[in-house]
């Protein structure tokens, strides 16, 4: 029996700025100390229901585009939704925005998807808001790395 746990981590990265941020949850969460996670980094677009039923937690990463998540996270919503909807109940997951204003309307929508997908909360969300900062990037680490390990821990 396979007692590995699968991360999924699918998240918007248009500009260096986001990708350096995607770049930063994938290595928090491929830490050497986590033992038995597997890790699987997809853009929205590239990304399916198929990815979200073979995961064990999931991270989701958007830009705040008007006030909204991304068209492309929306689109991996829109195509996994009723997918999923009987069969990933309790997922745990968390999420984290690139904001250049205040990312509450984001926040808001990826929370009521999720609500009714019936996913789980195991993290609060990070917001990254206002200027770019190169902290942002420790923040993700850190964002991968909590999720990864509780995942790796059976917390989940």
């Amino acid at each position: 029996m396979d007692t590995r746990k699968k991360l999924l981590i699918v998240a918007h990265a248009p500009s260096p700025n986001t990708l350096k941020l995607r770049e930063a949850v994938e290595r928090g969460a491929n830490n050497s100390d986590i033992e038995a996670v597997d890790v699987t980094v997809l853009a929205p677009l590239e990304a399916g229901p198929d990815d979200v039923l073979a995961c064990d937690a999931i991270i989701l990463g958007t830009t705040e585009n008007l006030g909204y998540m991304s068209g492309a996270l929306k689109d991996f919503f829109d195509r996994s939704y009723y997918h999923c909807l009987e069969k990933t109940q309790g997922l745990p997951f968390t999420f984290y925005i690139r904001a250049g204003h205040d990312g509450t309307g984001t926040r808001r929508a990826i929370e009521s998807i999720t609500t009714g997908l019936r996913w789980r909360t195991v993290q609060e969300p990070l917001m990254c808001r206002g200027e770019y900062q190169d902290e942002f990037e420790t923040q993700c680490e850190e964002l991968g790395l909590c999720m990864a390990a509780s995942l790796d821990a059976g917390l989940f």
